[in-house]
């Protein structure tokens, strides 16, 4: 079973990999993978953020409702 990663947990692994690029310590076969996993870690931070806009602007709504 594989488990939903979090928002924090994606953007923690994204920040490390930038990390990592930014000090020069891969190889060019370990940057195409780096990445390509970074760029995975950043759709799945775009759709969490914006997932949480539209439930936070649907509450809002509800609040000018009542």
């Amino acid at each position: 079973m594989s488990k939903e990663i979090t928002y924090t947990a994606a953007f923690d692994e994204l920040q490390e990999i930038v990390q990592e690029i930014e000090v020069g310590g891969i190889s060019v076969d370990e940057l195409s993978i780096k990445v390509k996993r970074a760029a995975q870690l950043i759709k799945i931070c775009k759709t969490k953020l914006t997932s949480t806009e539209e439930d936070v602007n649907q509450i809002l709504k509800e609040l000018e409702g009542e």
